[in-house]
């Protein structure tokens, strides 16, 4: 048997984390065991799909390295079938049509709740031989009133309800469209699916979902739940609380590969592990060692890993990475130029510690992808470090700076301690700070040499010119 499992998300709004673990999970299992792997648009809710939106989830899966096999299919492409099927249950007896108003139906659940008792369709329909001309109609699926509907979880174990619970559920709107679980039952027997891997919030839909399959005589997948994400306060996600899309951890400045480590390890392990390739993902990812309880998106834990990743990939990749970031922070111009500058490699490596995100890397190496003459300087840190003494020493080091034949960090360091041996009682940290605000317009950068050496000789000339120019007088 070919595994074939299939991501089924609607298209009313962006790729949701949670969205993006369950397919994570998917592609990792299917792929680890030589399967097939399917995207599947469900898109029936004509009122909220948007293409904007199924575009964001195609763009995310793409974004965090996942693909799929075959070509994309919608859900609204096919309901040709969910008719088709509809129809054969009707004529087959397994289904029968009910013409109860939601009212009638709402008051007679009320009577019968008043006794205590839990609803279920009370079957007023079930044996009137509705035909196809009865009027305003829904079409439900019989459902047995004994045994029960049962399977074996891959996650949670031994699961099921009695069937007698669920009742005569509806199958087909009275506007003539299907419900969820018929539409998701068929493409799925349609598409051949063998595993159903998805969250822990379907846990309830597969008993009725289950009865599906037997009328239609379909043969029955393996269902595989996964835990729920909650918050780092155990509180389930929510919207207005909590940051839950990939696109803003995207822009936010998070990597592809420090997303999915994080999202994988929400409800999965592999011993000690913590940091995970794609390539080890899917490797490694088994149901066997998913959680049943619910998994904790916690930010820092997000935070430590990216800032993992950010040690631990090439330079050039960062740089690439780091492009929108710098062309937001300064322009598009700027960042295009800033990222041919072979210095902006060596300043990446200068950043890595220092830097839990792409946005903060951006930040910081800002002062490297402004133009010299666009350059503004902080004025507190102006007024804390530019003092009028400091002016002369500043202006030795610059001709010391001229003079130098290498420019590397060694050779800058040689320059700063003739320029201090050449000035009596002044300190490396004011004339290091002195200078920091010069080239980067700020008081905080990495250590001032290796910044120097990475800004470039002609660079870092220009900005010391710049800043004698601006220097302030003395009062």
């Amino acid at each position: 048997m070919t595994i074939r499992t299939r991501f089924a998300p609607s298209p009313t709004g962006f790729l949701h984390i949670g969205g993006a673990r369950t397919a994570l999970y998917n592609w990792a299992w299917t792929r680890r065991h030589g399967g097939v792997f399917l995207l599947r648009i469900e898109d029936t809710d004509r009122a909220r799909s948007t293409a904007a939106s199924e575009a964001a989830v195609v763009d995310g899966l793409r974004w965090l390295g996942m693909d799929w096999d075959e070509r994309l299919s919608r859900q609204s492409e096919r309901g040709d079938l969910h008719r088709a099927a509809i129809e054969t249950l009707l004529a087959r007896d397994r289904a029968y049509r009910c013409v109860c108003t939601p009212d009638e139906i709402g008051a007679r659940k009320q009577q019968f709740v008043a006794t205590g008792a839990k609803w279920t369709y009370d079957g007023r329909c079930a044996e009137a031989n509705h035909g196809p001309a009865c009027g305003p109609h829904t079409v439900r699926l019989r459902v047995s009133k004994t045994g029960r509907l049962d399977w074996q979880d891959l996650v949670f174990g031994p699961s099921g309800q009695d069937a007698r619970e669920i009742g005569d559920m509806v199958i087909r709107r009275s506007d003539g469209s299907p419900l969820y679980h018929l539409a998701v039952v068929v493409d799925d027997v349609d598409m051949r699916i063998t595993h159903v891997i998805r969250g822990a919030d379907h846990l309830n839909n597969t008993p009725f979902q289950l009865a599906l399959y037997r009328a239609l005589d379909a043969p029955i997948p393996q269902f595989a739940h996964l835990p729920l994400i909650v918050g780092a306060d155990g509180r389930k996600l929510s919207k207005r609380r909590d940051h839950v899309s990939v696109q803003h951890f995207r822009e936010a400045g998070y990597l592809p590969e420090a997303l999915c480590t994080w999202l994988v390890r929400i409800g999965w392990s592999h011993g000690d592990q913590e940091i995970f390739s794609l390539a080890e993902i899917r490797a490694l990812f088994s149901l066997e060692a998913t959680h049943r309880s619910p998994g904790h998106a916690d930010p820092q834990k997000l935070d430590w890993i990216n800032q993992t990743w950010i040690k631990r990939l090439p330079a050039e990749r960062l740089a690439a990475e780091l492009q929108p970031f710098l062309a937001a922070a300064t322009d598009a111009d700027a960042a295009a130029a800033a990222g041919s500058d072979p210095g902006l490699l060596g300043l990446i490596d200068l950043l890595r510690e220092r830097s839990k995100t792409l946005a903060e890397m951006s930040e910081r190496a800002r002062f490297f992808a402004l133009p010299d003459a666009a350059l503004a300087y902080d004025p507190k840190a102006v007024q804390k470090h530019w003092k009028p003494a400091l002016r002369t020493p500043l202006a030795a080091l610059r001709d010391a700076l001229v003079a130098l034949t290498a420019w590397e960090p060694a050779a800058i360091e040689a320059a700063f301690e003739a320029t201090l041996a050449q000035h009596e009682g002044l300190g490396r940290g004011p004339l290091a700070q002195a200078v920091r605000v010069a080239v980067t317009g700020s008081a905080a950068s990495p250590g001032i040499y290796e910044t120097l050496a990475v800004l470039g000789r002609e660079r870092t000339l220009v900005r010391l010119e710049r800043a004698l120019a601006a220097w302030p007088a003395a009062s």
